[in-house]
């Protein structure tokens, strides 16, 4: 798995999961559960793992989405 973007917004994070799973992409949204680490606060970034075989793909799902600049 590789790292397509991340990120603290987490409609954005859920934006682009709904994306992914409508083009059948497998991925995971990773550090989902650090916030009890930083007590809720929201400060460490979530980040959206996708299979390598998929990444371009997702990438430029994301760049059709105007979210290109996200990508990291």
């Amino acid at each position: 798995m590789q790292e397509l973007m991340r990120s603290n917004d987490m409609v954005l994070i859920s934006f682009v999961d709904a994306l992914l799973k409508d083009a059948d992409i497998p991925h995971f949204v990773a550090d989902t559960h650090m916030s009890i680490l930083d007590g809720s606060l929201g400060v460490l970034p979530r980040r959206v793992m996708v299979d390598g075989e998929h990444l371009e793909q997702a990438r430029r799902i994301m760049r059709d989405a105007d979210l290109g600049h996200e990508l990291t």
